[in-house]
């Protein structure tokens, strides 16, 4: 499992704020976007920015708190990274689909930097970097 440090985003600019610098970056949807948001949206958001930033190392994970259901959704639109809280119902059956789908779900979300936080895209390139990751870094990793 692949997961470099996380950004937090909550749109399509900040997708491709967090993609623009060029260090590799996991992109994290916000706690809980699968239920307002839903799975397709956070698909095309991910798309249309690496569409923009097509050399920058990125893996996207889809919030899906505890709803056990949106996260079944997910996985049955393509999108197999999840965060699913551990207590949630179903938790192991959804990550074996998961995990037989390439993807993996984390019982809770990794430590992240928000884009919505003043000057955090400011403070992206500095957040990525405390990790030793630096362009074209694509097989150095957090697990």
């Amino acid at each position: 499992m692949i997961i470099y440090p996380a950004v937090i985003v909550h749109g399509l600019a900040d997708a491709k704020a967090a993609l623009a610098p060029g260090l590799p970056v996991t992109l994290l949807s916000a706690p809980g976007a699968a239920m307002f948001a839903g799975c397709l949206w956070w698909q095309e958001v991910v798309a249309a920015a690496r569409a923009v930033h097509r050399d920058t190392e990125a893996i996207d994970i889809l919030d899906c708190a505890d709803a056990s259901g949106m996260a079944m959704g997910a996985l049955r639109s393509g999108v197999c990274r999840l965060v699913l809280w551990a207590d949630a119902p179903g938790w192991n059956a959804v990550a074996a689909i998961a995990e037989c789908r390439g993807g993996f779900v984390l019982a809770r979300a990794p430590p992240a930097l928000d884009l919505a936080q003043r000057d955090a895209v400011r403070r992206l390139p500095a957040w990525v970097r405390q990790f030793g990751l630096t362009a074209g870094d694509s097989n150095t990793r957090l697990s």
